[in-house]
């Protein structure tokens, strides 16, 4: 059964003009991210665009554990908890069901990169025609503020107090340059929220994606947002923003890595 027959409009709205108010598919209620953390603004984001392309009730977002797990707190939609580093399996098996959903992920780098890291390139392998949300702040924020897979050469952290140590941890993981080179990857780009800009920039690449998904086009929409975590880098908002400009875009560089062919 499609979405149309089921009486539901996959329609892009075109009368927005609204860019401070709260959009009407992110829950009113107060939001419990640390001060400067990104979580917050990719939430809106997202949001932005399921109510923009008229997809709220056809939308299901799976969120694992980890501060990504608070997402269904604020997202008015159809939402699924997903065991660490899963949800891309759970994702996989809902789509396959109810193939007329739009349905995404929304995971850390500790969930995606590290215990998930099987799930997310078998999943894109298989080019499941999903979108993955990615927010890489290059630590894990929830559980302690443990060094992560994207953790850069010499950062301190609460497993790695003299710094991360390349011969004994090895290097920072670029999972999504590793997912760009598999055939079922149809869109992957790095973007960040840390600019007004740079907002911009991320909500035109989630809505790239969602509307690959609803065009049934290619495979999985993969996007990387490379954030800040203040608390779990011990810094103030501006100063977790400054390090992202100095230190972690030199290493994470913004920007498209594999767009759809031309047609």
């Amino acid at each position: 059964m499609s979405a149309a027959s089921e009486g539901i409009q996959c329609a892009y709205i075109e009368d927005l003009d609204e860019v401070w108010a709260r959009p009407s598919t992110l829950i009113e209620t107060t939001m419990h991210y640390c001060p400067g953390c990104g979580h917050s603004v990719v939430h809106r984001l997202i949001m932005e665009v399921i109510r923009e392309l008229n997809i709220q009730e056809i939308a299901i977002g799976v969120a694992p554990v980890g501060c990504a797990v608070f997402a269904y707190h604020y997202m008015d939609i159809d939402m699924q908890e997903a065991a660490h580093g899963r949800a891309t399996a759970v994702a996989t098996g809902i789509k396959r069901m109810l193939p007329d959903r739009m349905v995404f992920t929304y995971q850390g780098d500790g969930d995606l990169a590290a215990i998930g890291t099987a799930e997310t390139i078998h999943t894109i392998n298989r080019g499941e025609n999903i979108v993955m949300v990615f927010i890489n702040n290059g630590i894990y924020g929830m559980t302690g503020g443990q060094m992560a897979p994207t953790t850069l050469e010499g950062s301190i952290t609460s497993t790695t107090p003299s710094g991360r140590d390349l011969a004994m941890h090895g290097h920072p993981l670029k999972i999504t340059e590793m997912i760009a080179m598999l055939p079922g990857a149809y869109y992957v780009t790095r973007q960040a929220v840390n600019t007004a800009k740079a907002v911009r920039k991320t909500k035109r690449a989630l809505m790239n994606a969602f509307k690959y998904q609803m065009e049934g086009k290619g495979g999985t929409s993969f996007i990387e947002v490379v954030s800040n975590c203040p608390s779990g880098w011990k810094m103030t908002p501006i100063e977790s923003n400054q390090w992202l400009e100095n230190h972690i875009f030199k290493n994470f560089e913004l920007g498209d890595i594999k767009t759809p062919p031309k047609e």
